[in-house]
């Protein structure tokens, strides 16, 4: 089956057009034919990647003012004569789209149709950034590409098997009855995936694996995982709560809000601004959120750089020794994403001091793996550390193919199987 990936934000629409069935998700062997994207849409001078399997790349700058022009262009490129990989739109057989939140209504991942689409709206709210951009990009797609299955997938399914002891805030309890609040964790389908090729690379069944996944990049997250199945992860209601990010605080003393509130006269957005916009590596440096960066400037003497790679690498070292207890014992660590895969400093400052629990890392397979899968610790080590990089893309795909498979082994009637949406629901969002 081949499976387009949208993941739609306010002015970009990513892709990817992945070759799956059945067999291949078994074996892990999934096959990327293209990808690419598109950014900066609405803007005067628009930005399309596109690469497909055969090693043809393709960049252009296009005037594209909508995300509906931006659905053509991707189209137009992966049946395109000379560097498509199709012969026409037909031959894509679903429609995967990445949505962030689902709240407690979504568990797994769900065709969409009318009833879906109403319930993801209601999530809006938890997620207004991202919610709504999502559900463009579904509204666009299903519009050109009506007559296939789109599937939502979401980020907060993944930790709905937490329990209510680990999502539930000390907060009066009717809050959490009236507004929802509680944890609910990101990141969903990269700890997924990362969990599930634990499995394959230590030749463990997945149900009994405890592990330790660690999502870093610009947003960080992570998440202890037993048996498959999330009991814990960082981020909580929102994606600020925490690890230290790039630009967002993580966890903070909320009366540190108040405070500051009152003290700088700051209104909600502003502190809001300040919390998840001029926060994290950036706030405390002053020089970038960027962790290549700051290792850079840390050579050559800057000491608030190298005290804010510290405190990163400190807060990822809390919530280790947190999850450990909460699993009750750890078999694997792995460490993905952008800074998880490429800095072999923040690996082993991460690592430091966990020699009490059996951890031991290789130095020179730490030194010397990056951006590729493997093992970093010692063949003796209790506890195992790995790299893996992540690939989210994948796991959408995989999902929409098993809830495409599943509706259509139903007594359902056709009609009834992709319905199409109501005129003019085009850019409506909540």
């Amino acid at each position: 089956m081949k499976v387009l990936v949208l993941n739609c934000g306010s002015s970009s629409l990513k892709f990817q057009l992945i070759e799956t069935d059945q067999k291949r998700i078994e074996s892990q062997t999934e096959e990327v034919l293209a990808e690419g994207q598109v950014e900066k849409i609405g803007q005067a001078e628009s930005i399309v990647s596109y690469k497909n399997h055969k090693g043809d790349r393709i960049k252009e700058t296009p005037v594209i003012l909508e995300h509906a022009a931006a659905v053509g262009v991707l189209l137009k490129h992966l049946t395109h004569a000379k560097h498509g990989v199709i012969e026409k739109t037909e031959d894509i057989e679903a429609i995967g789209h990445r949505v962030v939140h689902g709240g407690e209504m979504f568990s797994e991942s769900a065709v969409i149709d009318s009833a879906v689409l109403e319930k993801i709206r209601e999530c809006a709210s938890l997620a207004p950034l991202h919610n709504p951009p999502n559900i463009l990009g579904y509204e666009v797609a299903s519009q050109t590409l009506p007559n296939i299955p789109h599937v939502a997938v979401f980020d907060t399914a993944f930790h709905q098997t937490m329990p209510d002891y680990a999502f539930i805030y000390a907060l009066p309890y009717v809050l959490y009855q009236r507004f929802q609040i509680r944890r609910y964790g990101f990141h969903g389908s990269s700890h997924r995936y990362v969990s599930q090729r634990l499995g394959k690379l230590a030749e463990q069944p997945t149900e009994d694996i405890k592990s330790i996944t660690i999502h870093i990049g610009n947003g960080c997250s992570m998440a202890a995982i037993k048996g498959g199945h999330s009991v814990d992860t960082s981020m909580g209601m929102t994606p600020l709560e925490g690890l230290v990010m790039g630009t967002r605080a993580g966890d903070i003393d909320p009366a540190i809000i108040l405070f500051l509130m009152e003290k700088e006269n700051l209104e909600l957005d502003q502190a809001n601004n300040l919390l998840n916009k001029h926060s994290g590596l950036l706030g405390i440096t002053s020089v970038s959120n960027d962790m290549r960066e700051l290792e850079k400037a840390m050579e050559k003497g800057n000491d608030r750089a190298r005290l804010a790679i510290d405190i990163f690498c400190y807060r990822i070292k809390k919530y280790i020794g947190a999850y450990i207890a909460a699993l009750g014992g750890c078999d694997h660590i792995a460490f993905t994403a952008g800074i998880g895969e490429n800095s072999p400093l923040v690996r082993r400052k991460v690592c430091e001091g966990l020699e009490c629990f059996g951890l031991k890392l290789d130095k020179t397979r730490n030194d010397e793996l990056n951006r590729e899968e493997g093992l970093i610790s010692t063949d003796d080590s209790s506890i195992k550390v790995w790299i893996v990089p992540t690939n989210e893309e994948i796991v959408i795909a995989r999902d929409t193919m098993t809830c495409v498979t599943e509706r259509m082994g139903t007594n359902t009637p056709a009609s009834d199987k992709w319905p199409d949406l109501p005129a003019g629901s085009v850019g409506r969002e909540s």
